[in-house]
């Protein structure tokens, strides 16, 4: 007989997010079942492209938090399952569509769908995607969770439309980054997680806390992918090192190296962000510009401090199972960027 002091040490074993997928597994497989079902259609283009990225190798955690929040919450029925499929539509819509505006050649360690398909199919597969999420919204006849993740989808586009305005701009300032973070990422991860807990009708309380963690989950989470962009440990992102430097974006460890630099380092940076003149070796000199200004530890420091918002978040949660996972997942974040 498996006893709950059994489990948890069997889990103890685990990565914090397997540990997770461990507590949600029967759901997470139906989630699955759903996605590749869904994701079908006459046009073979369309699951050829969808699959290529949806079975690449993701976390999948922005589901696994929409079915942690609704098995913490008691839920018993099915529509969770939609609900989970419908958030990884929404993500790997929101990748496909990034990876065309970012020009993007790698995602999760493989070649990315633009490169092997063209522009106009990922762009058009990701609007097939999105419609999928909107009818397993529908379908779980829910307005409250309809409402939330059409919110999220709406605040994505506008933290696209944000970026790009920071992209090749020295004068972006912590706050225009941080708005960008919160809609680009933090937008689905709250959405995600409090969509959980509105399908099974948890209290106003306990919604506010999984949108609240999933909130400063998802920050954290950004912060580390942009510092490790700059730490050079290409197998922790999935993508390639240097793509936003690259890419002329200005993340905070640029805001922060910037701010600290000399004239010589200003001009570097003045050259290949803003005027996008890059050479060979300027992405080591960046690496180190931002290492030498202590930019990496601070953002290091502020994803923490998100961190530890999230584990507040959750921390009175009475599913102490689904409770520590969470707790895990947000300290496993931060430790990605050590």
């Amino acid at each position: 007989m498996i006893t709950a002091e059994l489990a948890k040490t069997a889990r103890a074993a685990l990565s914090p997010v397997d540990a997770l997928f461990a507590l949600v597994a029967d759901d997470m497989l139906a989630a699955d079942a759903v996605i590749h079902d869904r994701m079908s259609s006459a046009v073979a283009l369309i699951p050829d492209l969808s699959r290529h990225l949806i079975d690449s190798g993701g976390k999948r955690l922005r589901p696994m938090l929409t079915l942690a929040a609704a098995q913490a919450c008691g839920y018993a029925g099915e529509n969770h399952v939609k609900l989970a499929a419908a958030v990884e539509f929404i993500h790997t819509a929101t990748l496909l569509h990034d990876d065309v505006v970012d020009a993007s050649a790698l995602r999760r360690g493989k070649i990315a769908a633009n490169v092997v398909w063209g522009n106009k199919p990922s762009i058009l597969v990701g609007d097939f995607l999105f419609s999928r999420a909107f009818e397993l919204m529908v379908e779980t006849g829910h307005l409250g969770v309809l409402g939330t993740l059409s919110r999220a989808s709406s605040v994505i586009a506008e933290g696209e439309v944000m970026q790009l305005k920071s992209s090749n701009n020295l004068s972006t300032t912590e706050a225009d980054y941080l708005a960008v973070v919160t809609a680009k990422t933090a937008a689905l991860f709250a959405a995600s997680a409090e969509a959980g807990a509105q399908v099974a009708s948890a209290s106003s309380a306990v919604i506010s806390a999984f949108h609240d963690y999933g909130h400063n989950l998802g920050i954290a989470f950004q912060l580390v992918d942009d510092a490790l962009d700059y730490s050079g440990r290409e197998k922790q992102m999935g993508k390639a090192v240097g793509d936003d430097f690259r890419e002329a974006k200005v993340t905070l460890p640029v805001i922060l190296a910037y701010a600290r630099a000399d004239d010589e380092a200003r001009r570097f940076w003045r050259r290949v962000i803003e005027n996008g003149r890059q050479e060979d070796g300027d992405l080591e000199t960046a690496i180190a510009y931002v290492e030498a200004s202590g930019a990496i530890r601070e953002t290091g420091a502020r994803a923490r401090a998100y961190a530890d918002k999230a584990v507040r978040a959750v921390s009175k949660l009475a599913a102490p199972d689904i409770r520590d996972a969470l707790i895990d997942i947000a300290e496993f974040c931060v430790e990605r960027a050590y």
